[in-house]
């Protein structure tokens, strides 16, 4: 404080030479500039300064509002996917399940019904041998009846003579008109 007066007090005591002059003192002269330019800063910036504060202040704060804001709706859009993710997950372990179960159904019921054709196949091949066999019997008896028949015919042509032949006609017919008075 004392350098402070004194420098005020040496202002007194400078020459005058009828002249502006400058001091050169720099120790005496600095701290007197230095405090006028400092009390002039602060009384007309002091408004200016707290009104750039203020306003970079409203931003910070409006900057952190928005950012919670958008924190918040993330969080909540989280929470929506994740409980979707359960969701699918459940509905696709329920789609395995059920996949398998119908895919092992399938299986049974093809086996089931390959069974059942070649089930029916057999009985059809057994109906279709049992035919052929039936119509074999059929085709021989029919052949041995023919050659049976040719056989007597031969035989009764080679033994009967023409009465014995019409003998053996009357006596035929006569047994067809017995038998038909017979059904009538």
């Amino acid at each position: 404080m004392k350098n402070v007066t004194d420098s005020f007090v040496s202002l007194g005591h400078w020459p005058s030479a009828g002249s502006f002059g400058f001091n050169t003192d720099i120790l005496a002269t600095n701290p007197i500039n230095l405090s006028v330019v400092l009390g002039v800063l602060i009384f007309f910036g002091k408004g200016v300064l707290n009104d750039l504060l203020d306003n970079r202040k409203q931003r910070i704060l409006n900057t952190i509002r928005n950012s919670e804001e958008l924190r918040g709706g993330a969080i909540e859009q989280l929470e929506k996917a994740r409980a979707r993710l359960r969701k699918v997950e459940i509905e696709a372990e329920q789609f395995r399940a059920n996949g398998y179960s119908e895919i092992e159904q399938e299986r049974l019921n093809l086996i089931n019904s390959t069974y059942k054709t070649l089930e029916q196949l057999e009985n059809y091949k057994n109906e279709t041998i049992h035919f052929e066999q039936q119509r074999a019997i059929n085709q021989v008896r029919q052949r041995v009846f023919q050659q049976a028949l040719q056989g007597a015919l031969g035989t009764l042509n080679s033994c009967l003579n023409n009465e014995l032949h019409l003998r053996t006609i009357s006596a035929n017919i006569g047994m067809f008109g017995a038998m038909k008075e017979i059904t009538d």
